[in-house]
C-alpha cells in the first residue's frame, strides 16, 4: 500500500512540476508577444519620409533598435526624431554596427511616418553622405518591399 501512495505522490509532483512550468513559460512569451507590434498598428505605410540629420544617439535593444536623430525643423529649431530599426542581430547581418554609423554622423533616413503624429518614423534605411545604403531591416524593410 505504500508503494502506491509514493507513486500518486510522485505523479502529483511532475503534475505540479509541469504546470508550474507551463505557466512560467507563458508568462514569459505573453509579455513578449503583448510587447511587440505589427507595422500596421504603429505606421502608415501611406505616408513614406525621408529624413536628413545627425546621428545622435542608437539604442541597440531587443526586439528593435532606436536611432535618435537631430533634424533641423522649418523655422530653424532641431528636433530629435525617434527611428525604429531591426533588431541589433538583423542590423549585424545586414552590416549595420555601431562602428559603421557612429554618434554624430549626417545620414538620410527613408521610412514611413508614425501614426500619431510624432516624432517618430521607422527607418527602411540609411543613406549615408557618400550615398552607400544601409538596409536598417525590420518592419519597415518588409513593408517597403524588402532590399
Amino acid at each position: 500500500m505504500a508503494m502506491r501512495e509514493d507513486s500518486n505522490y510522485m505523479r502529483m509532483n511532475r503534475f505540479c512540476l509541469a504546470a508550474i512550468v507551463l505557466v512560467i513559460g507563458i508568462l514569459v512569451t505573453g509579455k513578449t508577444s503583448i510587447a511587440h507590434h505589427a507595422f500596421s498598428a504603429e505606421f502608415d505605410i501611406e505616408k513614406p519620409m525621408t529624413l536628413k540629420g545627425t546621428l545622435v544617439r542608437w539604442d541597440m535593444i531587443n526586439p528593435h533598435s532606436w536611432f535618435h536623430i537631430d533634424v533641423e525643423g522649418e523655422s530653424g529649431n532641431t528636433i530629435t526624431w525617434q527611428i525604429e530599426g531591426g533588431s541589433p542581430n538583423e542590423l549585424i547581418r545586414n552590416g549595420v554596427t555601431k562602428n559603421t554609423v557612429e554618434v554624430g554622423t549626417v545620414l538620410s533616413i527613408e521610412g514611413y511616418l508614425a501614426k500619431d503624429g510624432t516624432e517618430k518614423a521607422v527607418g527602411r534605411n540609411f543613406i549615408l553622405e557618400d550615398g552607400s545604403r544601409l538596409f536598417l531591416g525590420g518592419s519597415g524593410q518588409k513593408a517597403g518591399g524588402g532590399q
